[in-house]
C-alpha cells in the first residue's frame, strides 16, 4: 500500500507543479500538451483496468474514464488543429508520462481486489492532482479563450470523476 501511495504522490507532485516551481506560466502550446498527456494517461489506465479487473463497479468506472478522456482529447486535438497550434512537449508532460509508465508497471503486478483498490486509489489521487493543476495553473495561464473554455469544461467533468473515484474507493474492499 505504501508503494501505491508513493506512486500516486509522485503523479500528484508531477502534475501539481514541479515544473511551475519558478512561477513560470506555461504557454498555450505547453498547456495543450500537458492536458492531452494527462487525458491519454487516464485512457491508458482505464484500458489496463478493463483488461485486469473483474469488479463490475471498477469496470463501469474504467469505461467512463476511457470514454470521457478520449472525448476531451478529441476536442483538444480538434481545437489545436483549428488554431493551427502545435502542442509543445515540456517538463510536466514528460514527467507525467514517466510517472504513468511506472504506475502502469506497478498495477500490472497486481490482480483481483489488490488491483482494484490500487487502480481506484490512483484515480482519486490523479484526479485531485489534475483538477488542482487545471484550476490553479493551466486555466489561469491559458491565453486563448477557446482553450480556456475547453479546460474549464474538462475541470467540471474531471471533478465528477474525482467524486466517483472517491465513492468507489470507500466501497471497494
Amino acid at each position: 500500500m505504501l508503494k501505491r501511495l508513493l506512486a500516486a504522490t509522485f503523479l500528484a507532485t508531477a502534475l501539481g507543479g514541479v515544473a511551475f516551481a519558478a512561477d513560470a506560466k506555461p504557454s498555450d502550446p505547453q498547456i495543450a500538451h500537458i492536458a492531452y498527456t494527462a487525458g491519454s494517461i487516464d485512457v491508458e489506465a482505464a484500458q489496463q483496468a478493463l483488461k485486469k479487473s473483474k469488479n463490475a463497479d471498477v469496470l463501469e468506472f474504467a469505461k467512463t474514464m476511457e470514454r470521457d478522456h478520449k472525448a476531451v482529447n478529441d476536442q483538444a486535438l480538434a481545437l489545436v488543429k483549428k488554431l493551427n497550434v502545435t502542442p509543445e512537449d515540456n517538463a510536466i508532460s514528460k514527467s507525467l508520462a514517466t510517472g504513468a509508465e511506472k504506475e502502469r508497471a506497478t498495477l500490472a503486478s497486481l490482480d483481483g481486489a489488490a488491483f482494484d483498490k490500487a487502480y481506484i486509489a490512483n484515480e482519486v489521487a490523479y484526479h485531485k492532482a489534475v483538477n488542482s493543476a487545471l484550476a490553479d495553473t493551466l486555466i489561469p495561464s491559458a491565453q486563448n479563450a477557446e482553450l480556456k473554455a475547453l479546460l474549464e469544461t474538462g475541470l467540471t467533468l474531471f471533478q465528477q470523476h474525482q467524486a466517483h473515484a472517491e465513492h468507489l474507493a470507500a466501497t471497494i474492499d
